[in-house]
Order: C-alpha cells, then sequence, then structure tokens
C-alpha cells in the first residue's frame, strides 16, 4: 500500500516487522524479494512519487575535496536510479581479495559467493548475467565487427553494460507497493534511530515529513539503504546508544569513502581513420547498450601495487560536444515513444554511437532540474546550432555511409583507495529539518593517481607496437590533478568486516554491536573495484534478504526464490 506520511493521518502508526529506509537499489530490491515471505514491511522514503522542491532541499550536502553532484541523492521514489544510465559490471578479482600493499582491503565473501546473486539480479531485474560480461558470445562478439581488432599485452578489456531502458527501481518495483505486499511511506523523512533503553537493539524511527507532522514508526529490525553518504549520516545522527553515533564505538561509521573520480585526459590519433568499432566506442545490440573499457591486469596491478583504474574510448566526430546535439538527444531520450520508435526492429541490429550525449554517461547538464524555461532553452540551442544537428541528424538517420573517426579521446575512471581520512562526518551547518548536513571530505591518493598514470603509459606502448595510432598524454605532469568528477559512486563508509574495529557491519551486513539494525548499498564495499557498483548493490540486497527472511526471521519461503 502507498501512503504519504504527511497527508495519511492514522492515528498511530502500524508496528512493523521490518522497517526499511530508502526506496533506491539496494532497498527497492530488498522490499520485493521479501514481499512473498509473511513478513510485515514498510519501506520509507523522504521523497515523495516526484520530484518536489522540500525533496530537492534535502539533497544538500557540503564537499570538501571532490565535489558531490546533487543529482546524485535523489529525494523521490526510486532515489538516484531516476537519473542513472544503467552501466554496470561485475567486480573483478582483484576487487574483493586482499591487496597485501593496502591498509585495508579484502571482503569477508567470496567472490564465488555473489555469482548466484548477480545471476538473480539478472533475472528479476533486468541486469546481464555473470557470463555475458565475461564470455565471448553475444556483447563481445561486437568485437569482430570492428574495423580494429587489437591484440593486447599490457591491457585487458571489461565489458560494461547497461539495459536500454535503464532500471528506475520507482518502476521496477510499484507493484509491489501497490499490491500492499509491502507498505510505501512516503514524505517520511528518518530524523534518527532510537534504541530500546537497556537493550542494543533500535526500537523505531523518528519520522518527519515536510509539512512538519512527527511521528514514531516501531519494528523488530530496520535496514539503512539510503546511500553511502546518507547510510553514514544517518547512524552519526543516531546517539542515545553510542555518543558518536549508531554503530560507531570505534569511530568506524563515515570512513574509507570511496568514489570512481572520471574525467577526460589524453587524445588517440588513429594511424588509420576507421567507420566502426562498436565494441570499444560503444553501441546498442540485443536490448543492451554497452562497450568495452581497458584496464591492466590482475597481475600487473598486483605486482606494481596499483589500483584498478579504466579507460574507454570515445570517438571524436565534426560535430563532438556540441550543445545542440546534446539538447536534441537529451530530448529524445525525456521522449520514451521516440525511443522505442528508433528501437523497435532493430534488436538484432548494432546501433553504434553518434555522439557521445547518447551513451551511459550522461552529463551535468543532462542531468539537471529545468524549468519550462529550461526545456525551451533546449529548443533555442538546437536552432543556433542547426548545421552541426544536421550533420549529425543525416549520418544518425539517412545515411547509408558512416563517418571517418580520426581521433578519439579517453575517458578515464579511478579505484580509490580505501584510507579513513576520506569520509562523512556532520557539518556544523543544518539542513530543513534542523539535523547536521552531512560533510563530505575525499580526494584521490598518490596510489591512485599513480595507477591511472601507469595505465596511460600501458596504453601509450600498446599503440605504438600495435601500429594503431599516436596517444598524446601529459598526465603525469598535470598540475592540478584533473581527474576529479564525482561518479556518483559514493562507496565504503559503513564497510563490511569480521574486524568491529575497522569495520562497521558483519558479513550479514549487520552492525557489529546493534542486535537489529542492517545497512546495504554501496557503502557496505569494502573496496570499489572500477564498476559500477549497481549490480552488486542489487546483488548484496538479494543475499541480504535471504538471510533476514530464512535466518533472522524463519519466515516463508517463496516458492521460485533462491
Amino acid at each position: 500500500m502507498i501512503r504519504d506520511f504527511d497527508t495519511n493521518d492514522p492515528a498511530e502508526l502500524p508496528a512493523y516487522d521490518l522497517c526499511i529506509i530508502g526506496s533506491g537499489p539496494a532497498s527497492g530490491t530488498l522490499a520485493a524479494e521479501l514481499a512473498e515471505s509473511g513478513l510485515s514491511v514498510c519501506v520509507l522514503e523522504s521523497g515523495k512519487a516526484r520530484v518536489t522542491r522540500h525533496g530537492d532541499r534535502l539533497r544538500e550536502v557540503q564537499s570538501r575535496g571532490i565535489h558531490i553532484k546533487e543529482y546524485s541523492r535523489e529525494r523521490v521514489l526510486g532515489g538516484a536510479s531516476t537519473t542513472w544510465a544503467g552501466l554496470s559490471s561485475p567486480l573483478d578479482a582483484i576487487d574483493m581479495a586482499p591487496r597485501p600493499y593496502l591498509d585495508q582491503s579484502g571482503w569477508p565473501i567470496e567472490r564465488e559467493e555473489l555469482v548466484p546473486d548477480w545471476n538473480a539480479a539478472a533475472e528479476r531485474y533486468r541486469f546481464p548475467a555473470v557470463d555475458t560480461f565475461e564470455g565471448f558470445e553475444y556483447f563481445a562478439a561486437l568485437r569482430a565487427k570492428g574495423d580494429l581488432q587489437p591484440e593486447w599485452r599490457e591491457v585487458q578489456e571489461k565489458l560494461f553494460l547497461a539495459a536500454t531502458e535503464p532500471q528506475n527501481f520507482a518502476v521496477e518495483v510499484r507493484e509491489v507497493y501497490e499490491a500492499g505486499a509491502v507498505d510505501l511511506w512516503l514524505d517520511a523523512t528518518v530524523l534518527r534511530l532510537e534504541s530500546d533503553p537497556g537493550t542494543k537493539r533500535v526500537r523505531h524511527a523518528c519520522l518527519r515529513s515536510s509539512g512538519g507532522r512527527e511521528g514514531k514508526l516501531i519494528a523488530k529490525a530496520f535496514v539503512l539503504g539510503t546511500g553511502g553518504i546518507e547510510n553514514a549520516r544517518l547512524l552519526l545522527l543516531s546517539r542515545d546508544l553510542c555518543s558518536a553515533g549508531l554503530g560507531n564505538e570505534r569511530d568506524q561509521v563515515g570512513r574509507f569513502l570511496m568514489n570512481h573520480p572520471k574525467n577526460y585526459n589524453g587524445i588517440l590519433t588513429l594511424a588509420k581513420p576507421v567507420e566502426e568499432l562498436p565494441y570499444f566506442f560503444g553501441c546498442i545490440y540485443g536490448g543492451f547498450a554497452g562497450y568495452a573499457g581497458l584496464r591492466l591486469s590482475d597481475s600487473q596491478q598486483l605486482d606494481e601495487e596499483l589500483m584498478n583504474a579504466y579507460i574507454r574510448f570515445e570517438p571524436l566526430f565534426p560535430w563532438s560536444d556540441n550543445d545542440g546535439i546534446e539538447s536534441m538527444v537529451l530530448l529524445a531520450k525525456k521522449c520514451k515513444f521516440v525511443m522505442k520508435r528508433f528501437r523497435s526492429g532493430k534488436h538484432d541490429e548494432v546501433i553504434e554511437i553518434r555522439d557521445y550525449s547518447e551513451t551511459g554517461d550522461d552529463s551535468d547538464f543532462q542531468n539537471e532540474r529545468k524549468s519550462a524555461l529550461g526545456w525551451i532553452g533546449l529548443g533555442l540551442r538546437i536552432l543556433a546550432n542547426l548545421p552541426s544537428v544536421s550533420q549529425y541528424l543525416y549520418f544518425r538517420l539517412i545515411a547509408r555511409s558512416k563517418p571517418l573517426i580520426k581521433r578519439v579521446r579517453l575517458r578515464n575512471f579511478m579505484e580509490m583507495e580505501p584510507r579513513a581520512e576520506n569520509r562523512v562526518v556532520l557539518s556544523e551547518e543544518s539542513d530543513v529539518n534542523g539535523t547536521p548536513l552531512a560533510l563530505v571530505q575525499h580526494d584521490s591518493s598518490p596510489r591512485d593517481r599513480r595507477s591511472m598514470v601507469r595505465l596511460h603509459t600501458a596504453l601509450k606502448q600498446e599503440c605504438e607496437r600495435l601500429g594503431l595510432g599516436t596517444l598524446e598524454t601529459n598526465l603525469a605532469d598535470e598540475e592540478p590533478w584533473p581527474i576529479t568528477q564525482d561518479a556518483s559512486h559514493h562507496m565504503g563508509t559503513t564497510r563490511m568486516g569480521t574486524d568491529p574495529a575497522s569495520s562497521v557491519v558483519n558479513s550479514n551486513l549487520r552492525l557489529h554491536d546493534v542486535e537489529n539494525v542492517y545497512l546495504t548499498g554501496a557503502s557496505v564495499f569494502p573496496t570499489s573495484g572500477c564498476a559500477n557498483p549497481t549490480y552488486t548493490i542489487v546483488a548484496l540486497s538479494i543475499r541480504l534478504a535471504r538471510h533476514l527472511r530464512d535466518d533472522v526471521f524463519q519466515a516463508s519461503r517463496p516458492e521460485n526464490s533462491n
């Protein structure tokens, strides 16, 4: 059942077996997985079904170092999945294994344990199956269609794929709420969690609506799934069991924040122009959009004590970086029927990109809020750039020939090593509810930067050896460091581990010292790799749901669950 906490005014809020806080991929998955368990479950979302001014005010965050984008912290049903473009990939073997040169590394669960849950995410939530990423069939078979098939020695390929209609967890899980299997409370911001006196258990969540209504929601157990920043903030705000914050007896909550800083740097001038390279440049094929990035091998990373950075190739067309084309592509993406019409009948056809704005890494311009005047402004930008727009449309919709690509720029994505000084703390300034804002302090380390420089060096050598062309890169000499854009991947602030002195939750994602509070989402990642985290977030929520259902509540088991 879907209710609005501000306007639905029962005499007393119901008590639940399980209260899930947040409605993004982590929380939405958990709700769906427990819908047929026989448990009474509720989801608390601080926003509403649509974007509101109040919800946008709750996105506010303060940053030092890498700037946090507001649209990575949506307060609306579905959370950040309402703005993401869907790209995902499994973690690599090195990402979850101990790395001797890192102070904190290694997951308390084996990678093999997650493979069935990644595949369950594929079956139930429209992600590609694990073997789609790791095999040489399906999308990887597109490699043979390209004008170049380089045989790398120093770099390896890694696939990144997205459903052509990205998963919005407001839509993916809506049936669960509408059917009444799980109660959804909108406009229900959790200010803090409070405990049962004399116990190590949380009793209720303190709520406030946009209209100022307050209440307390009681549950037997709670799960925080509010994102890498808000999970930590909510624990730090909940102080009756521990004055430093719930679960923060050892000053670990909020520490080890990681991101995937990204940006452009490097230009590859091809020795021979190419017409098509869909596997590397990106395309839509068989219901997925994707591309292959390039990374250093696990063994090379271990030998040189490096992080798992990766690079993707972005072809440069005569019209690249044109405001009018980006505006037109954005309008097309927002018009669902236009995209369906464009893709209809092309399931088995390779649709190659003709501009970077078509791909699954949307720009700030594409994601920022737009007023009515802002949407009108898109049309004006199109008109102001009509010659370039016309050229793009000709090659996108009409021409049988393909534009020659002579230059390629590098899009760089970093892995950050887990460092205690990269963290979320409480600010001295407050939000609209009078609670302290999150202050995010994080930046890349010398090792993070050295890893990306080494990848550039390896790729430059490979391009020369293979005769692909000349890579111009001076990343090692750049000052200030240029790869600083927030990837909206906020990880590690409530990391999982076996030792309470260096982690916040155990391998079952429960707070070490609190009996009935669990966390899910990227905040529990001990290390991040270079993969977009949502695939793993959903897999971990499937795993947590199984533990809660079978081990904690010993509830009934849906017939087709794993």
